[in-house]
């Protein structure tokens, strides 16, 4: 998988008093990278595209440079105590992404420069509720790992972490570039997950991503690294021989990982969902999408603020958490399934 190379960068004036803003303005001027000064990181104009499909790929190709100023971090429930806001966005363009209903029609990418700051509030809330341990989610509304290269955050943040007594750290990926972590001091506070599919829904519905040998090599890399991991395999779906895909995926994956790493492995496993707005963002972006989204196959479900989800019924969800049930234990009897929904 090749690095993620944005096709402009525009960067929010005051970004430029940090040193990472500076540096990444020396770095893409040199390499030739259009950039460009704008007032505020919330309110982008500039990005090319005639109609909705166009403007989504020309956003996914636009990376914002920006501060971010409000530092009260939002909750995380279940899996954590709070977001930690690193980066927004990313620079998959997966049809099912839950991000097509809450980031815009221009889902760009955003990286913040004043990480020290963010981490020092982060030190704030662990201070404030310890001896309890607080957890951070670092990929609520993102996927932090491909702008590694340019941004730090995932190494300064993990590294952060593994000196905090009473602090823990968990983010999630489907991308590859890991090498740059593999020898930070994360003293076993950092989750590091992966988010795994099956190779028919991979090739099928999440573009611009590593495909599915190559996460799993990645994962096996990170496993030797002595971090705790974790696996989220969704959006699973219901078609010809998924039972086969998925039991070879699990398979695998069990071939990659340095054995000791089951003693400390967790799962979450979603079955595919979808809300009426999402349906129609998803049409909106991939007219010619193959997600099975027809209403009239589905059960209803109210979700927390009233809107209502689509859900596979309840024969097919229950074959669904049986077989995935099954075969984790039976694959890795010490992994723990932290939910199937």
């Amino acid at each position: 998988m090749q690095q993620f190379i944005p096709k402009r960068v525009l960067f929010e004036q005051q970004a430029l008093k940090y040193p990472l803003g500076r540096e990444l303005w020396s770095r893409f001027t040199k390499e030739n990278i259009p950039v460009a000064k704008i007032a505020s990181h919330n309110r982008i104009s500039g990005i090319p595209g005639k109609t909705p499909q166009e403007a989504y790929r020309e956003a996914k190709s636009t990376l914002v440079v920006g501060v971010r100023k409000t530092l009260k971090f939002e909750g995380c429930k279940p899996s954590a105590h709070y977001q930690l806001p690193l980066v927004t966005s990313c620079p998959g363009k997966c049809e099912y992404c839950y991000l097509q209903t809450t980031l815009g029609k221009k889902p760009y990418i955003r990286i913040y420069v004043n990480q020290e700051e963010i981490l020092r509030r982060a030190a704030q809330y662990i201070e404030e509720k310890k001896p309890e341990t607080t957890i951070f989610e670092g990929a609520a509304t993102s996927d932090p790992l491909p702008v590694e290269p340019y941004s730090g955050t995932l190494a300064r943040t993990i590294e952060f972490f593994g000196k905090q007594e009473y602090g823990r750290f968990r983010f999630v990926t489907k991308f590859t570039n890991v090498d740059t972590l593999l020898n930070l001091a994360h003293h076993h506070h950092t989750r590091f997950r992966f988010s795994l599919n099956s190779n028919y829904v991979i090739s099928s519905f999440e573009h611009g991503t590593p495909p599915l040998n190559e996460r799993i090599e990645a994962a096996g890399k990170v496993s030797y690294a002595g971090y705790p991991l974790g696996f989220i395999i969704a959006p699973i779906m219901l078609y010809d021989h998924w039972q086969e895909e998925y039991h070879s995926l699990l398979a695998d994956l069990k071939k990659s990982l340095n054995p000791l790493a089951q003693f400390d492995l967790t799962f979450e496993l979603i079955s595919h969902r979808f809300t009426k707005r999402a349906k129609e963002n998803i049409l909106t972006i991939f007219p010619e999408t193959k997600l099975s989204m027809k209403e009239e196959e589905r059960r209803v479900k109210y979700g927390q603020f009233g809107y209502i989800k689509y859900l596979y019924p309840k024969e097919i969800y229950q074959e669904m958490k049986d077989f995935f049930t099954q075969e984790i234990s039976r694959l890795f009897p010490q992994g723990k399934i932290d939910y199937f929904v």
